[in-house]
């Protein structure tokens, strides 16, 4: 028996080292060979058998729409795809500052800058944030996990600034880590509790987004688990329904109510209204002011959600970089700007689309892709790389329960005290020592179209000329 089984050992090293011996000296032979085969296949099988037919058919169709086609073909229903729209929407890079070089002279290093914001000056409660960056409403439940939203939370409160609850359920602990909390009084049954709005230091009405825009929706209990149904009052097997209006047969009569019932019942706080930037932005605009908000915030095209159908993300609303400019533009016409608050968001990624969005004339931006990202930084990795990273924030995610908190507050604080110390840079390298110094005439544009509809100078053409054809058009 053991000399069967020395036979069998020394017949299997000896295989072992004979194939060892062939791929050290022979693999060359294996690849020509392998290359050779595979090569003759390719450039010999008619392009209906070739399987590189997928080259010229994924260049013509895209990976993504070939991807989401075969999606729609598996399912049957209406896509909701994550994290916004992936086209290509005109947007804040042709735009540049303007250092100050020789006169006026850069601001020293060492001088701090002003970068604190009033939302809502002519509310009996107006709101003061330190910085000009404030978290958007990325729902608790409906999006993301207890354990990111108590992150993003305690990030903000550390940093002054403020969180925007959105349209979810609210954490009694997240109302007590936040410093400055924004209320998404949204088309729902839950979230307005007289003790929440009471608590509230701002509230903001969702009429609409700019991945959804105005539309409802209606999440399984399998796609909403754990503590947010308790908190939102579902019961077991009942679905949570965001609707598509406040009241049926909406007018505008009815929301303006619903301002005033806010303002009486809070006090006095900063009563403002959301919307998804689209081609009749002036109208919306004027609605709202009917209203008598206090702030509005305007969501462009490229903004993000937990998930849309690609038609709403792709082929609806305007670019941020239009909405923005034409919004600002229509409140001066309307004498409203400075009286009332404009927040922007959508697309806002790194400090200098955050900066340029502010020259142009926002108040505040909100973010909600990029500090989703910074709040999960190495964390994001628990999730690679067979699940994409998004797995470690929602709610229902995979790895949502290996969510570790103080790292997620450590994390999105960094995130945003990292921006607004680039922010500074930028205004003293522009000579401003306050964010308030900071407006358009800071700006050129290397696009001569963005340069003409933005209103600012083309960089081809010296600031002289520019300032002449001012004049002459006077």
């Amino acid at each position: 028996m053991s000399n069967i089984f020395y036979y069998l050992t020394f017949t299997m090293l000896a295989i072992i080292f004979v194939s060892f011996v062939f791929i050290l000296f022979g693999w060359r032979w294996i690849i020509k060979r392998t290359v050779k085969h595979m090569g003759k296949i390719i450039l010999t099988d008619s392009y209906q058998e070739n399987i590189l037919e997928l080259m010229p058919g994924l260049r013509h169709m895209g990976v993504q729409n070939m991807l989401e086609n075969s999606l729609r073909a598996e399912t049957g229903d209406v896509l909701h795809r994550p994290l916004g729209s992936s086209k290509k929407w005109p947007h804040l890079d042709p735009l540049t500052f303007i250092p100050a070089q020789t006169s006026p002279f850069p601001i020293d290093g060492d001088v701090d800058i002003d970068m604190r914001v009033t939302i809502g000056p002519e509310a009996k409660k107006p709101m003061t944030i330190k910085i000009p960056i404030i978290i958007s409403g990325m729902a608790y439940g409906i999006a993301l996990s207890e354990e990111v939203r108590l992150s993003l939370a305690e990030a903000a409160n550390n940093v002054g600034t403020a969180i925007n609850s959105g349209e979810g359920a609210v954490l009694p602990e997240e109302l007590n880590k936040a410093g400055k909390y924004i209320l998404q009084f949204a088309k729902t049954e839950w979230s307005k509790e007289e003790e929440l709005i009471k608590r509230a230091n701002m509230i903001e009405i969702k009429l609409g987004q700019g991945a959804l825009f105005g539309t409802g929706g209606r999440i399984s209990p399998n796609n909403l688990t754990g503590r947010a149904r308790e908190l939102m009052g579902l019961k077991e097997n009942e679905e949570a329904i965001i609707y598509d209006n406040f009241t049926e047969n909406e007018t505008l009569e009815d929301i303006k109510e619903i301002v005033e019932k806010l303002r009486r019942f809070t006090g006095g706080v900063p009563i403002g209204v959301k919307i998804g930037a689209g081609g009749k932005i002036e109208e919306d605009i004027d609605h709202l002011l009917y209203l008598g908000v206090d702030f509005i915030t305007i969501d462009g095209g490229q903004a993000a959600t937990h998930g849309a159908a690609p038609i709403l993300s792709d082929d609806m609303g305007i670019p941020t970089l239009h909405a923005v400019v034409r919004a600002v533009n229509h409140l001066e016409k309307r004498k409203m700007k400075g009286r009332i608050s404009l927040i922007v968001s959508g697309g806002l990624l790194v400090p200098g689309h955050f900066l340029k969005v502010i020259a142009l004339g926002a108040d505040v931006v909100s973010v909600g892709s990029a500090i989703l990202f910074a709040v999960s930084h190495s964390q994001a990795l628990n999730a690679l790389p067979f699940e994409p990273p998004t797995q470690v924030v929602w709610n229902e995610g995979k790895f949502s329960d290996q969510f570790n908190i103080e790292d997620g507050v450590k994390s999105a604080e960094k995130f945003l005290t990292a921006s607004i110390e680039e922010m500074k840079m930028a205004l003293r390298a522009m000579g401003k020592r306050s964010l308030k110094e900071l407006s358009k005439t800071d700006l050129v544009s290397y696009d001569e179209l963005t340069a003409k509809m933005v209103g600012v100078p083309f960089s081809f053409e010296a600031w002289e000329d520019k300032q002449m054809k001012k004049e002459e058009m006077k």
